[in-house]
């Protein structure tokens, strides 16, 4: 049985990249952080599920910790290490820039270091993002595009997307990066925009809300559905050979198209319900065109996005839904 570790196991990749390695027979440990509440929501399903669980073990420990990071590897023995931990909001990482770096950048780079001390053949996989092209130089972005981050998350993924591959260099280890671009489903945290409107849109219908705040509609992203990302992940660790890979849709939509696709699920105007707030604004916000080309991966791991722009966002419109007890 092949064990993996998974830090960011509570989260929306963490969880959904859990019941992946429990289908396909792993035994699964993750890093929880210690906290006055219990974060588990989104693995509670499995917890509870007596069968799966026996293959599920939490610890206590989070990436500022090298020490600690080095004693779970020494006891787990793992084959596979997922870090999928991170600081992981745009705009929260210009009010907390220096916490941001500390997990998402230096956060990994301990995690690699623990794998180098500890002498063992692991498989390391680095969540990257979209967001170390910034102002990208092409559109759509590929493996070979130019890096130039424009905030300080995607600077901090940058430091530990280049620090996999030194490592990967300089000491032979299987260590590669997805440059994950923009992945949503019903567990996103409703901080992101795109949970943001589906939560509201469940308000509004149930009357529990009247406006939805909101910034720049005309940014583009590329969406695709975490379910279907955590696949390539897997896949990535499952070859002879480590590389990166972009890891997208390659399809652009604005945050406008989001809401109008959304509001007409439930048969509503969303002009009639959403306000533009300065505070939402970001810092150089400019009209993104982050959109991936993912023919490496789709050429070399065989994957492809299974879940279309307007599955997605029914996905997470019905299940907001469900949450405050409407069904269409």
């Amino acid at each position: 049985m092949k064990k993996a570790l998974i830090t960011g196991i509570t989260g929306q990749d963490g969880s959904y990249l859990l019941e992946l390695l429990l289908e396909k027979g792993y035994e699964v440990h993750g890093i929880i952080r210690r906290t006055s509440m219990p974060n588990t929501a989104r693995i509670e399903h499995i917890l509870n599920d007596s069968a799966k669980k026996s293959r599920v073990f939490l610890h206590f420990g989070d990436l500022s910790s090298s020490s600690n990071l080095l004693r779970l590897i020494e006891e787990i023995k793992p084959d596979e290490i997922y870090n999928l931990a991170a600081q992981s909001q745009v705009y929260v990482s210009f009010e907390i820039p220096e916490y941001t770096s500390e997990v998402t950048g230096l956060g990994a780079v301990r995690l690699l270091e623990a794998i180098r001390v500890s002498k063992r053949k692991i498989k390391y996989f680095q969540a990257a993002s979209s967001e170390i092209f910034g102002l990208a130089d092409e559109v759509p972005q590929k493996e070979t595009t130019f890096l130039c981050p424009r905030n300080p998350y995607g600077v901090s993924k940058l430091y530990a997307y280049n620090m996999t591959s030194v490592y990967r260099r300089t000491y032979n280890m299987f260590n590669c990066s997805g440059i994950l671009y923009s992945h949503e489903s019903p567990r996103r945290s409703e901080n992101f925009v795109t949970r943001k409107i589906t939560k509201a849109i469940a308000k509004i219908v149930s009357n529990k809300q009247k406006e939805l705040l909101l910034g720049n509609l005309d940014d583009k992203r590329d969406w695709g559905f975490a379910k279907d990302y955590v696949e390539a992940m897997w896949l990535m660790l499952q070859q002879d050979v480590c590389e990166d890979y972009v890891i997208a849709t390659g399809e652009l939509h604005s945050v406008r198209e989001f809401l109008q696709e959304a509001f007409a699920i439930v048969n509503l105007d969303w002009e009639k319900y959403v306000k533009i707030d300065k505070q939402f604004l970001r810092p150089l916000d400019k009209i993104s065109l982050f959109a991936g080309d993912s023919s490496k991966a789709r050429k070399k791991l065989g994957w492809e996005p299974k879940t279309s722009f307007k599955e997605l966002v029914r996905l997470m419109v019905e299940e907001d839904l469900r949450s405050e007890g409407i069904t269409l």
